[in-house]
């Protein structure tokens, strides 16, 4: 798992490596970084015309090393101080954005550059929120961005993701001894448990409660996606719905007849031999519909997945709060609000800082939180036995998912995880990255819903066999 640093983690790592090595020094390693990353760029120094932006901090300071230290390869530098640019840069192969670091705060309006003009940030582009990605002033946009230690929050976050191009983490000998923020990669799902030789399909079985008269598809295309991610039996319970119904069921899912009201019983009967609770998408939000999903949340005996009528059942934070509790019941429930549903929660809008939300959301709750977007951040309450870091993020979206009946599919994947064995939180931030990267090897534009199941099942049996390319 990739660490990410807060600015208040950073500064207190550099003050570590400082003790230890010096300030000059860290000065030093982090300009031959960017010097390295720019000689990649052009594919030499001699020759070449490169500009830097350097203002008055460190930041700065790193960009005059590398200026310093491509000037002697051959390039032609010209070291510019940030507060007196030009508003526009012509005539250069480079421009190394070493204007403002991570500390900068307020609107920031970087010259323009002429077109065909690489550039190259160093940590983050200037004017970008360190720990929001918020941008309220105007950025060079990067071809890429060399950052140190460990990646800041804001290049994974809001405006600061569209302007920080490729990044790299450079290691200049700062060590993230603690972080509170965990950023999920490929090689973590190594962790997801493999099926052993006397498996049998109650080892892994997910109950799901979805769909109603005309909302079918939901129930299908979560039922499909906690079958694709290893769920070894899938129990589908459709409110109201008559088993000669034409809906789309899925074969491989057996059904369990619920009437239209008064199910909550039904419900936790079938899942006493199952490992995890799948409930909400496209269930309705009738008053008896609501009042059976928070009977089923409180009392469930299994870990739940919550998502969208179920949250709405749930009404406010607080009223959340006395469900996810139950009635003495110790397991963990895992909301997944989009900003809609977490603005009906909360109260507000999540705002920039996603990884607040989370964990503001988590805490009042007592949930574990999944906040979804281009960005999705789990967050889980105190004290709630989960390792570090705190806070997951997965990073692997694609806007191919804004289409109807994705997040149905990943609140089936999160089953299946949970079903797994896979603690709450690493189960909800495992499903997020695998739905979006399972996506990226969809189609670019008319990705459906239902191509997505079989994409999982693909990208999990291939990273299963090695890593992916």
């Amino acid at each position: 798992m990739r660490p990410v640093v807060s600015v208040a983690e950073m500064r207190a790592a550099d003050a570590a490596a400082i003790g230890s090595v010096g300030e000059s020094e860290l000065i030093h390693r982090a300009g031959f970084a960017v010097a390295t990353e720019a000689l990649r760029m052009l594919g030499g120094a001699y020759g070449r015309r490169i500009v830097v932006l350097a203002g008055k901090g460190n930041n700065g300071n790193d960009g005059r090393v590398a200026a310093a230290a491509l000037a002697r390869r051959g390039a032609l530098v010209d070291v510019i101080d940030a507060a007196s640019a030009p508003g526009r840069i012509d005539g250069c192969d480079l421009v190394i954005d070493a204007a403002y670091g991570t500390g900068f705060s307020g609107a920031y309006s970087a010259p323009v550059v002429s077109k065909g003009t690489v550039v190259l940030a160093v940590d983050i582009p200037s004017g970008v929120d360190a720990n929001t990605g918020e941008m309220p002033g105007r950025a060079l946009e990067a071809d890429r961005t060399v950052t140190f230690a460990a990646l800041k929050p804001g290049l994974l976050m809001g405006a600061g993701v569209s302007v920080s191009g490729e990044v790299s983490v450079a290691d200049i000998g700062v060590r993230v001894r603690s972080t509170s923020i965990g950023l999920v990669d490929d090689a973590d799902l190594a962790e997801l448990p493999a099926r052993e030789r006397s498996t049998h399909k109650w080892v892994s079985a997910v109950a799901i409660v979805a769909g109603s008269p005309g909302m079918e598809g939901a129930a299908f295309l979560c039922g499909r996606g906690a079958a694709r991610a290893g769920a070894g039996m899938v129990r589908l319970a459709v409110p109201g719905a008559d088993t000669e119904s034409a809906g789309p069921w899925p074969n491989e899912a057996v059904r369990v007849i619920l009437g239209k009201k008064d199910w909550a019983d039904d419900v936790l009967a079938v899942v006493e031999r199952c490992r995890a609770l799948v409930i909400g998408p496209g269930l309705g939000r009738d008053d008896a519909t609501l009042r059976a999903v928070r009977s089923v949340i409180s009392r469930s005996p299994v870990p739940v997945v919550a998502d969208a009528d179920a949250l709405f059942a749930l009404g406010d934070a607080r009223s959340a709060r006395e469900v996810v509790s139950g009635d003495g019941v110790d397991r963990p429930v895992i909301l997944t609000p989009h900003d809609g549903e977490y603005r009906r929660l909360a109260g507000h809008d999540p705002g920039p800082d996603r990884v607040a939300a989370a964990t503001r959301l988590a805490e009042s709750t007592g949930a574990v939180v999944l906040v979804k977007g281009s960005l999705t951040v789990v967050a889980a309450p105190e004290g709630e036995g989960f390792a570090p870091p705190p806070v997951l993020m997965a990073a692997a979206g694609t806007p191919a998912l804004a289409t109807a009946g994705t997040g149905d599919v990943l609140s089936g994947i999160i089953g299946a995880f949970v079903a797994r064995g896979v603690d709450a939180p690493r189960a909800a931030a495992f499903a997020a990255h695998v739905h979006g990267a399972a996506a990226r090897r969809g189609r670019a534009q008319g990705l459906l819903s239902v191509d997505l199941p079989d994409l999982v099942a693909d990208w999990l049996s291939e990273s299963e066999a090695g890593p992916h390319g």
